[in-house]
């Protein structure tokens, strides 16, 4: 009985170990930006979920599109409805690892350039991406950041001509999520 007991307890201290390598959030916030001349576009989501495991560098974040907020309702209607068609395509993902993780130190308050290899999925298309990206570390949270763009046409969103000159090809994208160690 007692080896078993002991067994149980290792068991368990490996398993919360290994728990301790990984940070999450579920509110994350994802930002974009279209600029043009004739508008700038600007909406927020702070639905995010978010995983990145410290040990193996895997990253995994899933940002539900009807979480988007815009300035004008209006404007939500039609990204929702008419351009990223969320009831059909109703996230996205990016599923990736830092490559750079050796020069990450989980354990020590600071600031770690890192870059990201994965896929991104947007609007049901999948694409190979390599991003840029900061790490702060600060205590047992992180704050994971990056700033990248995405075109329009790779991931297969339709921009009307009638508003074409309203709605940037390139979309400037924000991630900026505070993540706690599970």
């Amino acid at each position: 009985m007692k080896k078993l007991l002991i067994a149980v307890l290792l068991m368990n201290g490996i398993a919360l170990s290994a728990n301790a390598q990984k940070f999450m959030t579920r509110t994350g916030k994802v930002t974009f930006f279209s600029s043009t001349p004739l508008e700038n576009i600007e909406a927020y989501n702070n639905q995010v979920a978010g995983v990145i495991d410290a040990k193996t560098g895997d990253v995994a974040f899933i940002v539900p599109i009807k979480g988007f907020r815009f300035e004008k309702a209006l404007m939500q209607e039609h990204f929702n409805e008419n351009y990223m068609e969320s009831d059909k395509y109703p996230k996205a993902d990016l599923k990736g690892t830092i490559v750079n993780l050796k020069d990450v130190d989980f354990n020590k308050d600071g600031n770690y350039n890192v870059k990201i290899t994965g896929k991104l999925t947007i609007h049901g298309v999948t694409r190979n991406v390599s991003l840029p990206g900061t790490i702060t570390i600060k205590g047992d949270n992180i704050t994971a950041s990056s700033k990248f763009s995405a075109r329009t046409a790779d991931y297969d969103i339709k921009i009307p001509s009638l508003v074409a000159g309203k709605i940037a090809n390139e979309i400037e994208v924000t991630v900026n999520s505070i993540l706690k160690k599970m």
